[in-house]
């Protein structure tokens, strides 16, 4: 063999056997590299967070889900009309309601109120609902004088803010639905203190109309009677 020859062949063989080392060196770097980029996924993928209502020793109240800020208010949460959102013009509370009640708005007070208020207010309102009949304070009755001269915007002042043992409910129900439970409860209201002036001229007539009455017949023994007459048995004749 010519020594050109077999010099070029070891140094190929030289070349073949380093080549696994440094791929596995280049392997190695590469993996270094790409080491801090693996910490970040596995972090964002096991985030520490709290679930719903769980308690929480960082917070000094104990509570890990934190109250709204003082002073500020969701996207979309303010109206633009003051008497809507607050139940007040110019500061003070305000009679009527801020929209049209139809009889949709009242069935969706209806179905409110059953959710939010019946427990302590009753079902018909007079504050004989299930929580004050177990031993809590017990809630006026709407259909006292004082309640039922009050202005709708006193209602719906205290519904959102609360009033004495009564909670703020303005944070649970929105302000169209607190202005339907209102028209619910002046239904309710009237429900109480209706007189015939308040019922529709259509429907005045259905009050003096006789209730229809069917007479039931005397029997004996379980037998029914044949003209108004007992029958007896097995004769199947009448007295």
């Amino acid at each position: 063999m010519f020594p050109g020859k077999q010099g070029r062949r070891q140094k190929a063989e030289g070349r073949r056997i380093l080549l696994p080392g440094r791929a596995l060196l280049i392997l190695l770097l590469s993996a270094f590299c790409l080491l801090p980029f693996s910490g970040c996924r596995q972090k964002m993928a096991n985030q520490p967070r709290y679930d719903p209502l769980e308690p929480s020793d960082f917070f000094a109240d104990g509570q890990s889900a934190r109250p709204r800020i003082a002073g500020t208010v969701a996207r979309g949460e303010i109206s633009g009309n003051p008497f809507f959102d607050t139940g007040k013009t110019g500061g003070q509370v305000t009679d009527g309601f801020p929209m049209p009640v139809t009889i949709d708005v009242i069935n969706r007070g209806h179905q409110r109120f059953d959710i939010y208020c019946a427990q302590c207010h009753g079902r018909t309102g007079d504050g004989n609902g299930m929580i004050p009949s177990r031993g809590f304070r017990r809630p006026p009755s709407f259909h006292t004088e004082t309640l039922r001269t009050a202005k709708t915007g006193h209602i719906f002042d205290v519904m959102t803010n609360g009033f004495g043992s009564m909670p703020p409910y303005g944070t649970m129900i929105p302000p169209g639905d607190r202005w339907a439970i209102v028209a619910y409860v002046r239904a309710l209201q009237l429900s109480q203190h209706a007189t015939v002036a308040d019922v529709p001229t259509r429907d005045q007539a259905k009050l003096n109309a006789p209730a229809a009455s069917t007479q039931a017949q005397p029997t004996t023994h379980g037998q029914p009677t044949t003209h108004g007459q007992p029958t007896t048995h097995g004769s199947g004749g009448a007295h």
